[in-house]
């Protein structure tokens, strides 16, 4: 219970903070609130996001030294917004090393491409928290950050193209923009410029990888769950290519940095939380979902309030605030729905 409350509590700090960062909300906020606002990227990513992914890793590790991850980035949130960075941005490198080892266990038990891409992508989130714990600029950081969870979820979706006939080349072609991708992370400290560049690039070449390879193609002609999955996952991977697109475009001094953030963070990353969470939730957390046509609600309501932020909001801030109000609305009601799941299927199949 202590850490749903703790994720939870990131996750809304996270979002009030970013509220902040567009203009909506109190002229004088909390301390707290601005906290938040300031480490807005630190609570989305790493105390929320990369808590999440570590509870999803410690129950498949079925280890309880694993757990020592979430239990190490969940309290981060607290510590950042209580005014000791220091201690939060530490916890996080002590987080990302037990995810490291988790990991690592993981590739012993199964070596397989999956596995060494999940562990690339708990690399990259060690790399960005050891950059912003020695205070390094977020030119630096966010790289490594994001690609953590876009590391994550190619080797998920690396492993489900199992079921597909691939083409000679395809995993080979998938390994070398995973390996594009780490060098524009790497680049971006030293060579902004240069390694922006190659990043977004290969943000986009995977985008186009996977709307051509992934089996999502194949089930959105199916029902039900199987086909909401897939229209999260394919209108995720359209953002993809917006991303990598404007991070390029921001990296050869273009004003697209908004775009290259959000269309990333919420377009692709928040699309494929929303589309694993009917699977995920009753396989890590024991809560049965009813799944229903209600699911589609929140989703379309993150796609549209992430047009009208970066489309409307290019020219007029005024339109950037509301998509940005509107995107947590969307995120906000994607838990309420999650939670009414969970109750009607307790009501109709009570215990």
């Amino acid at each position: 219970m202590l850490l749903v409350l703790l994720l939870a509590g990131a996750l809304l700090a996270g979002l009030l903070g970013g509220l902040l960062r567009l203009g909506v909300g109190p002229a004088a906020p909390a301390d707290w609130l601005g906290r938040g606002a300031l480490h807005h990227a630190a609570l989305m990513i790493c105390a929320f996001m990369g808590s999440v992914i570590g509870v999803e890793r410690a129950v498949a590790a079925k280890r309880r030294a694993a757990w020592s991850a979430p239990f190490a980035s969940a309290p981060a949130g607290p510590a950042l917004l209580l005014g000791s960075p220091v201690a939060g941005a530490w916890l996080l490198v002590v987080a990302a090393l037990v995810f490291v080892a988790v990991n690592v266990a993981v590739v012993r038990r199964q070596n397989a491409p999956h596995t060494l891409a999940l562990l690339a992508g708990a690399c990259a989130w060690l790399a960005g928290n050891l950059l912003y714990a020695l205070g390094r600029d977020s030119g630096a950081v966010l790289p490594w950050w994001f690609a953590f969870p876009v590391l994550t979820i190619a080797a998920e979706r690396l492993e489900m193209t199992r079921l597909m006939r691939r083409r000679p080349g395809t995993r080979a072609s998938l390994y070398l923009l995973l390996a594009a991708l780490v060098l524009g992370a790497a680049a971006s400290a030293g060579w902004p410029r240069a390694g922006g560049a190659v990043y977004g690039i290969a943000l986009l070449l995977l985008a186009l990888w996977l709307l051509v390879f992934d089996i999502a193609r194949r089930t959105v002609a199916a029902g039900g769950l199987a086909r909401y999955m897939a229209v999260c996952l394919l209108g995720g991977y359209a953002w993809l290519v917006v991303a990598g697109i404007a991070w390029a475009a921001t990296a050869l001094g273009l004003p697209a940095r908004d775009a290259a953030l959000h269309a990333l963070g919420l377009g692709f990353i928040v699309s494929m939380m929303m589309g694993h969470a009917p699977v995920i939730l009753p396989a890590v957390a024991r809560i049965k979902l009813l799944f229903g046509p209600r699911f589609y609600l929140p989703l379309a309501a993150l796609h549209l309030s992430l047009l009208v932020r970066l489309v409307f909001g290019v020219a007029d801030l005024g339109w950037r605030a509301h998509g940005g109000l509107a995107n947590a609305l969307a995120i906000a009601l994607f838990a309420a729905t999650v939670a009414g799941a969970a109750l009607a299927w307790r009501h109709r199949y009570p215990s």
